[in-house]
Parts: C-alpha cells; structure tokens; sequence
C-alpha cells in the first residue's frame, strides 16, 4: 500500500535517487503528452519527440490528474530536481535512459516540475515528456508567466558548488554533485516574483579573459548565443516567445579574479580594462538590438579581493550607456557581511545566494518596472 506524498519502490532498473522507479524510456510512451508542458529555457528538438539541451537550471512544468507521474529522460551526465505541488520529492543523479516514476500520490490534480541542477557545457541533455500512471491523465500544462527574466554570468550565476557547506569538495561527491542552479540567486529571485528565468552561465568563462588565463581563444561571448553549447556554430532559434524585461548580466569575475600570466595578450591590468569595457559595451549593444529599448539591463558586479578593477570598469560602462541615453542600463553592486563563500571552491553557499537574492529583490524593486 503507498502512502500518499511518498516515493514508490518497485523492482525495476533503479535511477540513482531514492524511491525513484525508473525503467528503459521512449519518449512515444509519453502518448503524446510531450507538448503539454512548459519551458522557456533554450531546447532544441532531437527528432521522434525528444528536445535536448545544455544550459543550466532549464526547468520543464506540467500537471498531470492522477497517483503517479512518469519523467522521460536520457541523459547520463546531469542531476535533476523533481517537485511535485512545489515540493522536492527527489533527486535523480545521471539517471541514463529512462523513465522515472513517482507514485503513491493522492488521486487528484497535480503540478510537475523537472529541473536541471548541473552545468554539462560538454554534452546534452535530452528530455522526453511526462507521463500519466496508469489510470490518470497528463493534462494541459500551465501557462506561461508574464514576467521573464534572464540571466547571464559565470559560475556564480550558475550555483556552482552552492549545496556543498564545505570549499573543498574533491571528497564530497564532486563539483557536480554539490552544484543546484535551482538555488542560485536568479532561481532564487525569479520564484519570488513569479516569473519565468533563463540561467545562461557559464563557469569560468569572462567576456574577454577566463579563469586564470584558460582556453584563450574562446570567452562566453563564444557560447552566448547557442542551446547546445558543445556544437561550434550552433545557434539558439528564439520562438517568439522569450522577451524578458529584465536581463541581469554578471560578466567579470574571471576576467579579474586571477593575475595575468606571462604570455597573454594583455600585458598590463589596464590593457586588460580596456579591452574588457570594448566588449561589455558590444556585448550590450547585442542585448540591446535583442530586446529592445524597453528592457531593463542590469550590469553586476561583486567584491573580489585582489582588485577593484571589476567593479570600478563594471560603473563607468553603465555610467557610459546612461551618458548616451540609455537610462534602462543599471549598475548593481553586491556584497555582504554575511557572505561565507563556503560553497566548493569559494564559491557562494546556499546561505550566499539567498543574501544575493535579497539583494536583488531589492535592487529589481528600485526599478520602474511596469510587468
């Protein structure tokens, strides 16, 4: 007998989290239920039903009448968040290909909502739908939200290592296993204004230099513009339906974290500055054109402890714009006594992200914005 609310147990090929049945998945078991869900998050279809994906914190909602509800997956690289009514009620870990099942829930209506936690800019993800238990229906998913926001950043934007509550985690299942993009900040903001989001990060990527000098012929302006980040040349087709009136960009902290090595292109700290604030102002440009004169671009910048490079560069390229005539770009400055960095690798913990959210809040409700 299921208790209701609970996770079923059945003898089955078991996906890696607890109480998650899971058996060999094809997405025509979803019978036809593949399009009555929601996402804004940059997907694109793999053929026969399938979309795929590599962004983090792409999230996919649906509701479905009945005890228990299928999630079709193929995917062996990322970790999930599955909520059921606005409650975690598991985490799947590399599931592979399959069909997970949460059951023994009450037979009524419910909201179903599949996130992804990890960053996998080195191969795709690839959903298949929901699907109803036997008995039950998928039903129609829910609407799309009014308001949008985007989110654009590096590994702070992307929650890296933000579940981990201790910096080193080589011995605490990995960057990967302790990484939740669903609790980074813009998640985090975005659910309390109740709005749709896209996290468009990258770990270690600057504009124009990142961490430490790596991979120097690539920056995040490379990626920016693809659904699958591993493909050279691939190209994110917008529906027509992803306007966000807010687009909070947080580019900067590889390009200044770490002190030039002998041999790059930028001999000095303020050849660097220049070259940086050169391609922040096209990068803007870009957004610009993108979405028009009405959205607000919100500009970051936090404290890093060898420079002030960062945020000194990050103000006067807002102060730039603002002198041109474009009052919708804005300057957001945050730090906090309170911050602890205790994620993996000094990165932001839970504790962090929810002070950088409130920061936001509070930041975005400063913002004359009419959504």
């Amino acid at each position: 007998m299921h208790t209701p609310g609970r996770l079923s147990r059945r003898t089955l090929v078991t996906a890696a989290a607890a109480g998650v049945v899971a058996a060999v998945a094809s997405p025509s078991q979803a019978s036809g239920a593949r399009a009555r869900y929601h996402t804004v998050g940059r997907v694109k279809s793999a053929g026969d039903g399938w979309v795929q994906y590599t962004w983090p914190g792409i999230y996919f909602e649906g509701r479905f009448r009945g005890t228990g509800v299928g999630i079709v997956l193929d995917d062996s690289d990322n970790d999930y968040d599955v909520q059921i009514d606005g409650t975690t009620l598991a985490t799947m870990v590399t599931p592979g290909r399959t069909v997970s099942w949460i059951d023994g829930l009450p037979n009524t209506e419910h909201g179903v909502r599949l996130v992804k936690r990890t960053e996998s800019p080195w191969a795709a993800g690839r959903f298949g739908g929901f699907v109803a238990a036997p008995g039950g229906a998928i039903l129609p998913g829910p609407r799309a939200r009014s308001r949008q926001i985007e989110f654009i950043g590096d590994s702070f934007t992307a929650g890296y290592g933000n579940v981990s509550g201790t910096r080193d985690c080589s011995g605490n299942g990995g960057v990967n296993r302790n990484s939740n993009a669903d609790l980074a900040f813009g998640a985090l903001t975005a659910r309390s204004l109740h709005a749709d989001y896209q996290i468009n990060a990258f770990s270690g990527r600057g504009v124009v230099r990142n961490y430490n000098g790596s991979s120097p012929d690539t920056d995040f302006r490379t990626y920016y513009d693809r659904a699958l980040l591993h493909v050279d040349g691939d190209v994110w087709r917008n529906p027509g339906t992803w306007r966000p009136q807010v687009v909070v960009v947080g580019l900067g902290i590889n390009d200044f974290s770490t002190p030039l090595n002998p041999g790059e292109r930028w001999s000095t700290e303020d050849e660097l500055v220049a070259a940086y604030e050169t391609a922040c102002q096209g990068f803007l440009d870009k957004l610009r054109v993108r979405y028009g004169r009405r959205t607000f671009i919100v500009v970051s910048a936090t404290r890093l402890d060898n420079t002030t490079a960062f945020a000194r560069t990050a103000l006067r390229i807002v102060q730039e714009r603002n002198r041109q005539g474009d009052d919708r770009v804005r300057h957001w400055y945050y730090d906090d006594p309170g911050l602890d960095h205790l994620g993996c690798d000094w990165h932001p913990s839970l504790n962090d992200h929810r002070i950088i959210s409130g920061l936001l809040d509070e930041h975005l409700a400063g913002l004359p914005l009419r959504w």
